[in-house]
């Protein structure tokens, strides 16, 4: 399952090869899941990647890989929650590459649970990593941007719940709703220094990480393919193509906008509403297993 939906993702896809030649783009939590593919994407297309996440061995292995394949990334650790560790990895891109032209909000944290059950810190969590976080990372590159005249592109990662609502998932839906307002509140207010901000609403992609947590067990993994009506899961690579379009100077007169890539979920509602049918029991092991997961 993972290693079909990651197929497509090396090489330029449908772009030329050279669009992103010289332009600098970073990348929060690159270094797993549709962000570490949308790097090797951007790589292939000519970009200087910047990564940042909490694990400094994936951001290692990735750098590597990309280096390997002849184009060029540099990497810090980074927890997107704290302004300052933010700040600086934005800073990371202009102290080793001398500039920056695009910025990927994709660093997330998500789990599964009755809202009766999530915790403050859960909550604060969530919401800290998705809304926080993309706040300091964006207003530290319009910052930049901003003061030596010049322009970039931003690209935030959302969902379709976050006009919709979801049920079990209040801390990013939440969250997600607060990113999608700043995407288009800063879209007109940063215009006229000529920034971009645009977002992104995939659908169900399985991932290496957060897949295993909101889609548990392959029951529910049927039901969710059952709800798709494509019929399929997405793929790492239909990501990367309209991430990729969106970051371009093709999108240039796109601002403000969220474009959906979600096989037709959200038209039919959310996969994640069909967990009201599910028993108790089943939040209960849900709770239990977070709980072992904290366990050393």
């Amino acid at each position: 399952m993972l290693a079909e939906a990651e197929e497509g993702v090396a090489g330029a896809g449908p772009f030329r090869p050279d669009l992103f030649k010289d332009k600098v783009v970073l990348i929060t939590g690159g270094a797993t899941g549709l962000g570490r593919s949308l790097a090797i994407r951007l790589a292939h297309l000519g970009a200087k990647i910047v990564v940042g996440s909490r694990n400094e061995e994936n951001l290692r292995k990735l750098c590597d890989e990309i280096r390997g394949a002849g184009s060029e990334a540099t990497y810090k650790v980074t927890n997107v929650r704290d302004a300052a560790q933010s700040a600086s990895l934005v800073q990371e891109a202009w102290d080793r590459f001398r500039s920056l032209d695009g910025v990927v909000n994709d660093a997330a944290g998500n789990f599964l649970a009755r809202t009766e059950d999530v915790s403050p810190k859960g909550f604060n969590a969530v919401v800290e990593t998705v809304l926080h976080g993309t706040f300091y990372v964006t207003q530290a590159a319009g910052q930049r941007w901003i003061r030596e005249h010049r322009g970039g592109v931003v690209l935030n990662v959302v969902t379709t719940y976050a006009w919709t609502g979801s049920a079990f998932l209040i801390p990013s839906a939440a969250a997600k709703a607060g990113v999608l307002a700043m995407t288009r509140s800063l879209a007109v207010e940063w215009a006229r220094h000529g920034i971009r901000l645009n977002a992104i609403a995939p659908g169900p992609i399985p991932t290496a990480g957060a897949w295993g947590h909101l889609v548990p067990g392959a029951n529910l993994e049927e039901m969710v393919k059952e709800h798709l009506p494509v019929g399929r899961f997405g793929r790492h690579s239909d990501f990367c193509d309209l991430s990729t379009f969106l970051l371009s100077d093709a999108a240039s007169f796109i601002t403000g906008e969220c474009v959906v890539s979600d096989g037709g979920e959200w038209l039919v509602g959310n996969s994640f509403q069909m967990l009201r049918q599910l028993p108790p029991e089943f939040w209960e092991e849900m709770a239990g297993a977070r709980q072992r997961a904290k366990t050393p």
